[in-house]
Formats: C-alpha cells, sequence, structure tokens
C-alpha cells in the first residue's frame, strides 16, 4: 500500500482503511481490479451474479475482518499491518462467503510496530539465501504466532454487568437483559434491593462489587419510583444504566423518575433490554476486545441483512 501512496511514512495507519481488489486469477499473477472491472464482469458464481449489492458486502466485511484481527493482536502489543481475504459463493445458499483460512501467509505482523520484528511469511520471501540458519529463524517466527494466536480469543480483563432490581416482579424484564448481555459474553449478577425502602443495603451491595476491582457496569431495573438508578450514579465512580420497566397505564408518567435527573448525576437511561444490554457491552468492550469484536460482528450482520432486504425488496419491485 505504501508504494501506491509515496510520501507517506513507513508504518502509517490509513483511517479510514485501505482496501484493494484482486481476481483470484493464478494464470495472471491475480490482476489487481477496480470496482468497475469487477462490476462490468458480470461474474456469475453458483448461481450468483456479482452486483454492486454483492460487492458492497465483500468490502464491508473485510474492512470489518481486519479491524476484528487488529484489535486482537494489539492486545500482544503486535501491529496488524495489512491482510489478505478471500471471499467466493456459496453452493447451497448462494451467498458470499469467506471462502479461505486466515494464516500467517495472509498477513504482516509487526510486534511492538517494529518491520523488524516481522513474524510473517514475509520473513521467507525476504531471504536472499535459504540456508539451514535462516530457516530456523523462519520457524522460530511461525512458532512465535502459533504460540499468540491461541492467546487472542483469551479476555484480557473479566467484565460483569450487576442488574439490580426492587422487587422479584422485575426477575422477567432483569432475564431479558441477562439474555442480550451472554450473546456478547459478558456474564450478568441478577441481585434485589429498593433505594427508597433499604439504601443502606443498596450502597453495601455496591460496594461489594467496586472492592474487587472488576470492570462493571451497573443497571437499575426498578418500576413506578426509580430511585436505584439516581441513587446508584450519586455513590458509585462506575457506570450506571436505568433500564425501567414501564407499564401501559403509568409508564409515561414513571419514566421521568429515570429522565429527570439531579445535577451531578450520569444515570443514563434505556428503555429496550436489548439495547440495554449493547450499550452495557459498548462500555465494558472499551477494554475486553472479545466483547468488542462481537459489537463489530452483530454491526456488520446487520448491515449485511439490510442490503439483502433491499436487494430482495427491488427485485420484487422490477
Amino acid at each position: 500500500m505504501i508504494p501506491r501512496n509515496p510520501g507517506v511514512k513507513e508504518g502509517y495507519r490509513f483511517s479510514p482503511l485501505k482496501m484493494e481488489m484482486f481476481f483470484k486469477d493464478d494464470a495472471n499473477n491475480d490482476p489487481q481490479w477496480s470496482e468497475e472491472q469487477l462490476l462490468e464482469a458480470k461474474l456469475c458464481l453458483a448461481g450468483l451474479t456479482i452486483g454492486q449489492c454483492e460487492v458492497d458486502i465483500m468490502s464491508r466485511s473485510t474492512l470489518a475482518i481486519f479491524e476484528m484481527v487488529e484489535k486482537a493482536w494489539a492486545t500482544q502489543n503486535c501491529s496488524l499491518v495489512d491482510m489478505k481475504i478471500e471471499f467466493g459463493v456459496s453452493v447451497k445458499s448462494r451467498e458470499i462467503v469467506l471462502a479461505d483460512v486466515i494464516d500467517n501467509d495472509s498477513w504482516r505482523l509487526w510486534p511492538a510496530g517494529d518491520r523488524s520484528q516481522q513474524t510473517d511469511k514475509q520473513v521467507y520471501r525476504e531471504l536472499k539465501e535459504v540456508t539451514p540458519e535462516a530457516m530456523q529463524m523462519v520457524k522460530r517466527s511461525f512458532e512465535w504466532v502459533s504460540e499468540r494466536v491461541k492467546l487472542l480469543l483469551e479476555p484480557q480483563a473479566s467484565s460483569r454487568v450487576v442488574l439490580l432490581m426492587g422487587s422479584t416482579s422485575d426477575v422477567a424484564h432483569c432475564e431479558k437483559i441477562r439474555k442480550a448481555c451472554a450473546s456478547y459474553g459478558i456474564p450478568c449478577v441478577l441481585r434485589v434491593t429498593s433505594a427508597h425502602k433499604g439504601p443502606d443495603e443498596t450502597l453495601r451491595i455496591k460496594a461489594e462489587y467496586e472492592g474487587d476491582g472488576i470492570p462493571t457496569v451497573f443497571v437499575a431495573v426498578a418500576g413506578r419510583s426509580n430511585g436505584l438508578g439516581p441513587v446508584m450514579s450519586g455513590n458509585t465512580a462506575y457506570p450506571v444504566i436505568s433500564c425501567p420497566p414501564l407499564t401501559p397505564d403509568w409508564g409515561p408518567q414513571d419514566v421521568w423518575s429515570s429522565l429527570r435527573m439531579p445535577s451531578g448525576l450520569g444515570c443514563s437511561t434505556v428503555l429496550s433490554p436489548e439495547a440495554c444490554a449493547q450499550f452495557a457491552a459498548q462500555i465494558l468492550g472499551l477494554r475486553d476486545h472479545l466483547v468488542w469484536c462481537k459489537l463489530r460482528a452483530s454491526m456488520l450482520n446487520t448491515w449485511v441483512s439490510l442490503k439483502l432486504a433491499d436487494k430482495k425488496l427491488q427485485a420484487c419491485s422490477l
């Protein structure tokens, strides 16, 4: 990429990311194609014609995959410089799919951002002479990558969501939040406490989870007059989210106890249990790359679903 951007310093991270497309054709050394060339080729693979929708899906997926792998390698103090991703078409579903493994031949890795320490297949490509000593160096580089890859799927820091409900009548609402948190790999703890009827116990529970150093998001689930969220927010430096279980009869009135906060409180309010879990994941994902990657993958899947739905609707309208 740098040779095609003269004047840009080596090690510079392009933002937004830059992507190039190549057509898999061994006989012609995998020529580089523009998006226009790909569209004009009108390739038909397994019954699927590669049009703008498919090109957009491949492009968006490529960027998302790079960002997730880059985030994972950053936990090992290693820069992902670039990588290649190959796509194909599923014969069964006629969908665009990732059609290749991602391994040490797919990327360039610079530990500590230092090219002289590169550990990918480029080490072999740049050998001036293939000797037993040189091959041992290549072997050590591949072994380093093999050992670190295993660590990429390990969380860097444990985290959790603590759900505080005003009464057991709120359990069903809390279970929806817990289920959504589980989809991001975030454990949840459910507790029952009332800031109105037992503020001392509420603050004791709060202190219990503040004392062990585990990154925590508190979620207050209280109907009617929400005292939990404001009391928690006013007494902890940890993030607090109010997710009140509103009812059809008094919901429009009750919600104000979650929205109208005294000065000095930073308690946010999210009405949807699923959106509440997503917000908690966005907070915890700042320190946990696995949570962040699940969020990024969810964003990609939503985008692809909308893209395919739009394509289907356009086809029906023709």
